[in-house]
């Protein structure tokens, strides 16, 4: 099947809207790649209700090398209210990817853990 020739004169069109398709999608891949390079990801993998006032959540912390963090790990209930809650600083010796496993006394029955946020830790005086 022969597919039709523009027409006279939009050729220089369709060559602009080309490179501009191409340049969006290199920003879009650029941006995309810049924003988790050297980011801080935690990642739940397991948690063990172990009684009404007791729930162990384990996570997995992937950082930049030589990156201390501090972590708030939440207890929820059935509601999905916070029940309790513990900081877990992670120290900046030790590999890149860690794995955690920290026990959170609850106020009532948690149903769940959750790795509420992660920071880097300034280590400036």
């Amino acid at each position: 099947m022969h597919l039709p020739r523009p027409a006279p004169g939009t050729a220089r069109w369709w060559v602009v809207g080309t490179v501009g398709v191409l340049l969006g999608v290199a920003v879009v891949t650029w941006y995309g790649i810049a924003t988790t390079v050297g980011a801080v990801r935690p990642e739940v993998t397991a948690y063990r209700v172990e009684s009404d006032t007791s729930i162990v959540v384990e996570y997995d912390l992937h950082r930049p090398e030589g990156t201390a963090v501090t972590c708030r790990i939440d207890a929820l209930d059935g509601t999905r209210a916070r029940v309790g809650t513990v900081e877990d600083a992670v120290p900046a010796d030790g590999p890149a990817s860690v794995h955690r496993e920290v026990r959170l006394r609850t106020s009532v029955r948690a149903v769940t853990g959750v790795v509420d946020s992660c920071v880097r830790v300034s280590t400036t005086p």
